[in-house]
């Protein structure tokens, strides 16, 4: 399996300066590249090599390596933006959305990630510095640290390319690591999980994650936007950049909290993982204006891939169930009623009478969900 390592660079002024520089230049010749392929409608990466490799040498002075991973770059934001296209991602034809996205050549950022092979950079692992190939000659010696785990993972499994990316005055490099794989062990059961809002996930064996806090942080941090959007000084401004990110690292180390509980539990009692398949659950779900705030900042579907990966490198087998009516079903007779559940919190069954928590009632009928549903996928392949 392939994972991204995140390793912190340390580079000192002369060396964040020429890494900057990098950077812009690199996108400038992006963008250069975006317009060509616009203006001829020309998108394959050969295609595009053939109209701009020698303007990148001449124009930027950019070396060989550089300014091929430029015009890949160029080439793979065109693909996104095709298969966006034609999922819909962006509305449907004639929207606002879709005309600007059609009518436009993609811009980069000036400091858009850059990838580097190992042509363009090289890692010492045990000195922990790296050499980067940059516009002003080649930098050696930028120190770089991680934690225990990022640095041995990197030593054992780095394999390909490694982005540059500087993001809020810190250079990070995202390192693709190739992990072999690890083989599923067959489940003894499914660890069932509902994905919720007031609760951000609960499971089937009784354990509620609570979304108070995320929540609590989240509304503290929408009132200070707010607060120093109206202020609109220039230190009001500094502030609200300083910030823009911090709801979002606080969301994901939850998640990562969250993610690895439920991947140990599962792991350590031999079952797997049932998850609700929650694909497009923005476009069917309606609510009232006070509440589509909550529902558009839940990340959901990050929960979701941290618990996929972590359960991929234990070995843990993770399925994907319908969710319909899996929180008016009876998960001890079956019974489908929307009177089960009169409110958030309970469920009480109006045939059986039956009680539990409703969100661990819900998170029992995923788990024998993904029972059923993975005898049927072995029953096929077995048949196959």
């Amino acid at each position: 399996m392939r994972l991204v390592v995140q390793i912190k660079l340390l580079p000192t002024p002369e060396q964040a300066a020429a890494l900057e520089a990098t950077l812009r230049t690199v996108n400038r010749a992006a963008d250069l590249v975006s317009r060509r392929a616009f203006e001829q409608r020309c998108f394959r990466n050969h295609d595009l090599r053939k109209h701009t490799y020698g303007l990148l040498k001449e124009e930027f002075g950019l070396s060989a390596q550089p300014a091929q991973h430029v015009i890949k770059k160029v080439a793979d934001a065109y693909t996104t933006l095709r298969a966006n296209l034609r999922a819909g991602n962006l509305g449907g034809a004639g929207s606002a959305r879709r005309v600007s996205a059609e009518s436009k050549p993609i811009a980069f950022r000036a400091q858009a990630a850059q990838p580097f092979d190992d042509r363009c950079l090289s890692w010492q692992l045990d000195a922990r510095t790296v050499s980067i190939w940059t516009v002003h000659g080649r930098l050696k010696k930028i120190a770089f640290t991680g934690s225990a785990d990022q640095l041995a993972t990197l030593a054992a499994y780095r394999r390909g390319e490694s982005d540059l990316i500087h993001r809020d005055g810190t250079w990070l490099l995202y390192a693709t690591c190739d992990l072999p794989d690890v083989p599923i062990t067959e489940p003894d059961g499914f660890v069932g999980v509902d994905l919720g809002i007031a609760n951000i996930a609960t499971t089937s064996d009784g354990t509620r994650h609570l979304g108070k806090g995320l929540g609590a942080h989240r509304h503290r941090q929408r009132r200070l936007r707010r607060r120093l959007q109206r202020k609109a000084t220039k230190s009001a401004r500094r502030l609200l950049k300083k910030r823009r990110r911090k709801e979002a690292r606080f969301a994901a180390d939850t998640n990562h909290r969250i993610a690895k509980r439920i991947v140990t539990v599962a792991a350590r009692t031999g079952r797997g993982i049932a998850l609700e398949d929650l694909q497009g659950i923005r476009d069917r779900v309606r609510l009232r204006k006070p509440q589509r705030v909550t529902l558009h900042s839940w990340s959901f579907r990050q929960l979701g891939g941290f618990i996929a990966y972590k359960a991929a490198r234990h070995g843990v087998a993770v399925i994907h169930v319908d969710p319909a009516y899996t929180s008016q079903a009876c998960s001890a007779c079956g019974h489908i009623d929307r009177r089960n559940r009169p409110d958030q919190e309970t469920f009480a069954c109006t045939s059986c009478g039956f009680a539990e928590h409703a969100d661990v009632n819900a998170a029992r009928n995923i788990a024998a969900r993904g029972v059923a549903g993975w005898a049927v996928s072995h029953a096929a392949d077995d048949a196959a």
